[in-house]
């Protein structure tokens, strides 16, 4: 089988995000043939090159975000009418829905406005508003789902710059146009606009029109056709919002079937940015409503769409996916590193490999900054020190801080830290001592995760916001007993296995805290069922074995039907295998871990032409994959 595989400032990027879940996707699926499609965030990421890359990664293409392609490209007199009759249809379903998005609680929810002002305010809040996502009451209920007619103009007018794209060899000038702008303003002020459109100034309106003509980049880039993203079996975007573009018009132009795989959600990192930079509201609105439609169109579109945790898909439902197309893939996590740890704590020796057994210790892993609320752990830990005088709390940071409002935060919590515990002469510290202690992965006192994991006796999660808590996880294949804050995907991920306290709460975390010091046969118990959940649900293995069926079930419900040419330009027989063209599922083999995707028969081949005729004639922009060196595959 072939996969387009789309990434967005990832893999193959030395310095790409998601780049790990990438690699070992690629080279756990060594029976697919892989073709990159990356699009790049700076040139400093280009200038660091690629990781190695395995053998069945026959080709790379690239492309920048952070500059536009074909600032020649000059549209003639019928292109012109052409973009200014698309983006004016585009610019009109936008100025209509920035009224019907997200309401401005649900944004505040989203992102925890009020609980990261807390921590920057260093004071614990007893406020129990849950910062999860969406409110339950909307989830079922999508602002952009329930309105068929604008969805399809947006759909039309999208597919129409895209094709005017194509045909006039990009769009980069004509998007950022004084045409651009004019079209948006004409929207904002006609009778169907909502209020905040109206609400648009000439600055509001530049500023939309340079955010959508950076998103629409993708429209004008060469991918489309039957030597790129056309050409393969299957599109897999790893990411939704920009990074799904190409997939999406990979299946418009060419019927390729798109896999969308989401483990953040790009409509919320859009309103936690344009609240941080400071975006005016109207022009949050139009943007909002932009990013809104492009996830339902997305949504609409994607043959399966993905998502690591229920706190993803409640927001891909509240935008409109479809639930019988929605699957469940935990983040694959490595255990092999914490499986010392987990032998020395099911033996039941506190410690690590090189320090002492530390029954009565804390520990808390992670990056310092106001999110992870290390205000309200302080606080915590002074009621477990009034109920265990010889309790310790470690804080290991995971790498520096990086930013001042990060740097100022670690300087406050050591600073709370010396007022809470200042020194006694008496007791059973002695002068100069602190039960508290800052430190940071690598260092003396914590060489390694594992080392720090199996460190102490609890591990503590104490964030007001949290996605996917991969720390947690970590934890969990140590085999440690932990105590978290429901946020986030926590309790998905935790199960039964932990003890669960709301945020912002000290006092619950230090009862939660004392409780598990005070039973060590209880803290064995967790541990354990720890270390079988997560071995169960988060590994490597049952990452790559979930998208192994979910890419044969794709294909079984979307066959190829596309003739495949020889060397001298002649049809190619059965070079489309006659099982991908069965009607209905692959049956025969046993489930894979959490995705309800039916697997092929023990013993049978993956669908894949007989011939890479493919590589016959490369396309221009097109980089040959070097192959890893012997050590790395």
């Amino acid at each position: 089988m072939r996969i387009g595989l789309v990434t967005e400032g990832g893999y193959p990027y030395v310095s790409g995000d998601a780049g790990l879940w990438c690699e070992r996707l690629v080279r756990g699926l060594g029976q697919h043939e892989f073709d990159l499609y990356a699009l790049s965030r700076s040139r400093r990421q280009e200038d660091e090159g690629w990781v190695p890359l395995p053998r069945q990664v026959s080709r790379v293409r690239t492309a920048p975000l952070w500059t536009a392609e074909g600032d020649g490209v000059r549209l003639g007199r019928r292109a012109r009418r052409r973009f200014a009759e698309c983006y004016g249809e585009l610019a009109s379903v936008l100025a209509a829905a920035s009224g019907t998005g997200l309401g401005e609680r649900d944004i505040r929810d989203s992102r925890g406005l009020r609980a990261c002002r807390d921590s920057r305010s260093h004071q614990p809040s007893q406020d129990p508003q849950d910062l999860r996502g969406p409110r339950d009451s909307l989830a079922s209920r999508g602002p952009w789902e329930c309105q068929g007619g604008e969805a399809d103009r947006f759909a039309s007018a999208l597919y129409g710059l895209a094709e005017l794209a194509r045909d006039a060899d990009g769009l980069a000038r004509a998007l950022r146009s004084e045409t651009a702008v004019r079209a948006l303003e004409h929207a904002c002020r006609a009778p169907g606009a909502s209020r905040a459109a109206r609400e648009a100034r000439v600055p509001d309106l530049l500023t939309v029109v340079a955010h959508l003509e950076h998103s629409l980049r993708p429209l004008s880039l060469d991918w489309y056709e039957d030597d790129g993203l056309g050409a393969a079996d299957l599109c897999h975007t790893a990411g939704g919002g920009t990074a799904a573009l190409p997939g999406l018009l990979a299946h418009h132009f060419c019927d390729v079937p798109l896999l969308v795989t989401e483990y953040g959600v790009p409509l919320r990192s859009h309103y936690l940015t344009s609240a941080a930079d400071g975006t005016a509201p109207a022009a949050r609105a139009l943007l909002a409503a932009f990013h809104g439609r492009l996830a339902a169109e997305v949504y609409r579109q994607a043959a399966v769409l993905t998502h690591g945790n229920a706190h993803t898909r409640r927001w891909q439902e509240r935008c409109g996916a479809d639930r019988a197309r929605l699957r469940t893939v935990h983040p694959g996590m490595d255990a092999t590193a914490f499986a010392e740890a987990a032998a020395l704590a099911e033996a039941g020796e506190g410690g690590g490999p090189s320090r002492a057994p530390a029954p009565d210790t804390l520990v808390w892993v992670g990056r310092v900054e106001p999110t992870k609320d290390l205000v309200s752990l302080l606080h915590a830990f002074a009621e477990v020190r009034w109920a265990e005088p010889g309790a310790r709390l470690r804080i290991v940071a995971t790498a520096p801080p990086t930013g001042p409002e990060a740097t100022a935060y670690l300087g406050h919590c050591k600073a709370l830290a010396a007022q809470l515990f200042p020194d006694e002469a008496d007791g059973p510290h002695t002068v100069g001592e602190n039960p508290v202690a800052f430190e940071e992965v690598g260092g003396p006192e914590a060489p390694t995760l594992a080392d720090t994991y199996a460190s102490g006796a609890v591990v503590v999660l104490s964030s007001v916001v949290e996605g996917f808590p991969a720390g947690l996880v970590e934890a969990m294949f140590s085999g440690c007993a932990t105590v978290s804050t429901d946020v986030g995907a926590v309790v998905e991920a935790i199960g039964g296995t932990g003890l669960v306290v709301p945020p912002r709460n000290p006092r619950a975390l230090a009862e939660a805290c004392v409780t598990l010091l005070r039973d060590p046969e209880r803290r064995a118990r967790l541990g354990a069922a720890a270390r079988a959940r997560a071995l169960e649900l988060f590994t490597v293995e049952q990452n790559i074995a979930a998208f192994h069926g979910i890419y044969l079930e794709i294909v079984s419900r979307c066959p190829v039907r596309r003739v495949v040419l020889d060397g001298s330009g002649d049809p190619l027989p059965f070079a489309s295998p006659a099982e991908s063209r069965l009607p209905g599922r692959w049956t025969g083999g046993p489930a894979t871990g959490a995705v309800p995707s039916p697997q092929a028969p023990a013993g049978a081949a993956c669908p894949a032409r007989a011939a890479p005729t493919w590589a016959a004639a490369p396309p221009s922009r097109t980089s040959p994959a070097t192959p890893a060196p012997e050590a790395a595959r």
